[in-house]
């Protein structure tokens, strides 16, 4: 089976532009013999590069109004016409996708957004769009908390399964181990970009989980900030540089369940980072240790997942 993350410059904030680069990848991967293939963070809808900067918390400040305003504007609904292109892509080419988007919430809560990673089988179209459970620091104040209802390990047509998680989720050792009692025998984690977040986590979760790491980062340039974003220029000093100066470097990798390097981070190339895996090999690796299954004592510890889509009310009529 051969596996690939899609290491690429997205459309920053333009979700036509953004699903015309994600079709073409999924078009590149089939044509690569690819099977599954995974791009990074809010790929789609665009990563809030500002989080970060000095003025994010202060209250009630009408220039991050206007940023939340624009971000939404920008966002992704789930069934908008962006995702069917991408389902129809991955169903015209066969390959299994991961996107991960900046979806914009309908009905009472359209003014928030989640980041939220969707698995795209090739004949069943979206089977799983996961919110994440909980945004890292700064990106709390753009995105909304999740729940558990994507907490899901999904069959491909080779008899895999996969199941994955976005960022800084993917440091929650009970989050891991619900997709590994999934039955995960591949893992994808998706990262708005950077080596520095995927060298160690993706090697761990390998070895833990006795299960192939794929690791999805993206590249950022101040370039790739269009001119109507309301907070492009205290980016642009925030980061320094010229146009071309990256915001994030990408390092997408691959780990055996061995915890080994199967392809270790790449920085700042945009290309398929590629490889041809063996899934004997987890099963090889499960003879010593299987977390959720010889190794796991469910009569001393025990995980329960909520895995219903939770809402601000439970209408009744």
């Amino acid at each position: 089976m051969r596996i690939a993350a899609a290491q690429t410059h997205t459309a920053w904030g333009d979700r036509t532009k953004t699903t015309d680069i994600i079709t073409r990848w999924i078009g590149a991967a089939a044509e690569n013999g690819v099977e599954l293939l995974a791009f990074g963070e809010t790929f789609l809808g665009g990563y809030p590069v500002w989080v970060d900067l000095p003025r994010t918390s202060v209250w009630n400040d009408p220039e991050q109004k206007r940023t939340h305003a624009w971000y939404l504007e920008h966002a992704v609904d789930l069934d908008g016409p962006e995702i069917q292109r991408i389902a129809e892509a991955a169903a015209d080419h066969q390959v299994f996708t991961y996107v991960g988007v900046a979806e914009r919430r309908t009905g009472p809560a359209r003014g928030t957004i989640h980041c939220t990673l969707l698995a795209i089988d090739p004949a069943r179209g979206v089977v799983s769009a996961h919110r994440k459970l909980m945004p890292t620091f700064g990106e709390r104040l753009a995105w909304g908390i999740g729940d558990g209802h994507g907490l899901r390990v999904h069959d491909t047509h080779d008899g895999a399964k996969v199941g994955g998680l976005n960022c800084w989720e993917n440091w929650m050792p009970l989050a891991r181990a619900a997709m590994y009692a999934g039955g995960e025998d591949i893992h994808v984690a998706v990262w708005p970009g950077g080596v520095h977040n995927t060298e160690s986590i993706t090697r761990f979760i390998a070895a833990e989980g006795r299960v192939y790491a794929l690791s999805a980062s993206t590249l950022v340039s101040v370039a790739d900030l269009p001119d109507d974003f309301p907070l492009k220029e205290a980016v642009i000093a925030d980061y320094g540089g010229g146009p071309e100066q990256l915001i994030y470097d990408g390092g997408s990798c691959i780990a055996g369940p061995d915890g080994e390097w199967v392809v270790a981070p790449v920085a700042g190339e945009e290309r398929l980072i590629c490889a041809d895996i063996d899934l004997a090999r987890v099963r090889e690796e499960r003879q010593n240790f299987d977390p959720t299954g010889h190794y796991s004592r469910p009569d001393v510890l025990q995980l329960t997942v909520d895995r219903r889509r939770l809402a601000a009310a439970d209408f009744r009529d």
